[in-house]
């Protein structure tokens, strides 16, 4: 009998009460406040929440902070939580990741009908951002919403996406841009947060409707030396010219205060919401290889490195020696590897899979409305997660006794 035929993965995931519970930093606080004294100006809010958490990257500050305007909600990175996401490949070789083809299971399609009821009437979107048909059902709905605001205002329309940390803002906004007025990237990305640090300049993702004009019987030359004209001032005034269009607002990411739950910050770690000095590298690798696990077939994850196995350090030795993660003496670098996997999940290359689990009975809002208030907000209220700071703060506290305790039961 094989020893993948015998393999038995972990039930659950250890508790890990050490583990840091923060990444709130001064400019996310700052970001923040910088949003608030510009709500006024802003006609829609996009909410980027990666589809792989859709659940743990919900933040509850937005709700607190962000009230008052229509939201729509953006699931990104759905190539990498969809079974047909592309090359999945654990090969080291596994350069070129393949777009998104073939229907989605029955699976995923009641995971994101569920995530849609959750939200409504919030408009819910599923977003690959290289795959253009993505990116145009979001700007068709940004130019039915705006429409008459635009067409209302000098300065045209303006949207702000918000988010977690590295959940994706940038790259769609560079997405929106250039399927929307065919011109390149604006917005830095990278693979860890912290990018974007502050709200940024304005840029033009639909073009303003040039309107007829107003004699019947000007030439057609005078009315392309009006558009000609109308290019060029919008050349020199920049995005935020004073010719009518949406315009959208890139902002820096906001971490929530307080992560009560231990488990979700594991999650937000593996995604790339917090530095990847924040959490040891070998621990969020040690939380993937459990989530490998719990696949159908862990042997086509990691099959290339090892048999399966619960133990981190077996894992992490054989893929340091596969890809030559060596220190002096022969030496197995384990956090060298661990970086090295982590970065090709994040990328695509060790399987397609979520970590929170959508679908299953105990994920499920309740048929009653009261038990669900604040949905239709794009609120998300699952018993698992507490959104407030206040209980954060308690959960915190609650915590630190119970570590003061055992310490001094352990000296006793």
């Amino acid at each position: 009998m094989s020893a993948a035929s015998t393999f038995i993965p972990r039930s659950s995931f250890p508790q890990l009460t050490s583990l840091p519970r923060s990444y709130f930093l001064g400019h996310h606080q700052a970001g923040l406040a910088k949003m608030k004294t510009m709500l006024s100006s802003i006609d829609l809010i996009l909410e980027c929440r990666d589809y792989r958490i859709p659940l743990t990257s919900h933040n509850p500050l937005f709700e607190e902070s962000l009230t008052g305007k229509q939201r729509v909600v953006i699931y990104t990175k759905r190539d990498l939580g969809s079974s047909n996401g592309g090359n999945s490949s654990s090969s080291s070789s596994s350069k070129v990741k393949t777009p998104r083809v073939g229907p989605l299971t029955r699976v995923e399609q009641q995971r994101e009908m569920l995530l849609t009821k959750w939200h409504a009437p919030s408009p819910v979107f599923f977003s690959d951002h290289k795959d253009k048909r993505d990116t145009r059902k979001i700007l068709d709905f940004i130019r039915a919403h705006t429409a008459s605001t635009a067409s209302s205002s000098l300065a045209g329309a303006r949207v702000m996406i918000i988010g977690m940390p590295n959940i994706g803002k940038s790259s769609l906004l560079n997405s929106l841009r250039s399927v929307g007025v065919g011109k390149r990237k604006s917005a830095r990305t990278g693979a860890q947060p912290g990018v974007t640090r502050k709200i940024g300049t304005s840029v033009k993702i639909i073009a303003a409707d040039i309107p007829p004009a107003a004699d019947a019987n000007t030439p057609a030359k005078n009315a392309g030396e009006n558009a000609n004209i109308i290019s060029s001032r919008s050349e020199r005034e920049g995005d935020a010219g004073s010719d009518t269009g949406t315009y959208i607002l890139d902002t820096p990411g906001v971490f929530m205060p307080y992560v009560p739950d231990a488990e979700a910050m594991l999650k937000l770690a593996l995604c790339g919401c917090v530095k990847d000095t924040i959490v040891p590298l070998e621990t969020v690798a040690d939380y993937l290889l459990y989530h490998f696990n719990r696949q159908h077939d862990p042997s086509a994850l990691y099959g290339a490195f090892c048999p399966p196995t619960n133990d981190v350090t077996t894992f992490l030795d054989a893929v340091a020696r596969r890809t030559g993660r060596l220190k002096k003496g022969g030496q197995t670098d384990t956090a060298a590897a661990a970086a090295w996997v982590l970065q090709r999940w994040r990328a695509g290359h060790f399987g397609h899979f979520l970590l929170d689990d959508v679908v299953s009975p105990g994920a499920l809002l309740s048929d009653d409305p009261h038990d669900n208030a604040g949905a239709g907000t794009g609120v998300m209220h699952v018993t698992t997660r507490e959104g407030s700071l206040n209980q954060a703060k308690k959960a915190e506290k609650a915590e630190r006794r119970a570590r003061s305790l055992a310490r001094r039961q352990k000296i006793v």
